[in-house]
């Protein structure tokens, strides 16, 4: 039977994961079996350098942090090895960089998450690693905007050199 201070060490880490889980934006569940070191080391550099907490927990804690967040639905894809990568700021970075490892190494396999309050299953982290970044995003946005505006400005200048070259008094 486990002592006092083990389960209370365990409870620690609980209350340290469901703290992590409410403050941040998404989280991503992965099974990492198979990599090398090296390649893990990478792994763990890119997401670092990302703003991206990435952890390896026992399923039975993650389990016990996803039921006091309401993210009980994770709890049927906590088989096997897993990590957890939690993001912070932005909802997309986590799943974009773990999608993109997952390509390139067969063992490493995206299993679940969440984004924003909502659970995602594989085809869901999948989905949210093809939106683009944010920084993507407003530079559409803004060039959208733009050609608007040089559209609007063009009309406007072609009605004022319409109406010039109407008002304009005839050579003698």
């Amino acid at each position: 039977m486990a002592s006092a201070q083990i389960l209370a060490q365990k409870q620690a880490v609980v209350d340290a994961l469901v703290e992590k889980i409410k403050s941040s934006v998404s989280g991503v569940l992965v099974d990492y079996k198979g990599i090398n070191v090296e390649d893990d080391t990478k792994l763990r550099a890119e997401l670092r350098k990302a703003g991206v907490e990435y952890t390896v927990i026992k399923n039975t804690l993650i389990s016990k942090a996803c039921d006091e967040v309401g993210y009980g639905e994770l709890k049927d894809y906590l088989k096997g090895m897993t990590a957890f990568a939690i993001s912070m700021d932005d909802q997309v970075v986590a799943a974009k960089i773990l999608a993109n490892y997952a390509k390139d190494h067969e063992n490493f396999v995206l299993k679940a998450g969440y984004c924003d309050g909502n659970v995602l299953d594989t085809d869901g982290i999948k989905a949210l690693a093809e939106i683009p970044s944010k920084e993507v995003l407003i530079g559409r946005m803004l060039g959208s905007l733009q050609s608007s505006l040089y559209s609007f400005a063009y009309v406007l200048q072609a009605i004022i050199d319409k109406d010039g070259s109407a008002e304009a008094p005839a050579a003698e």
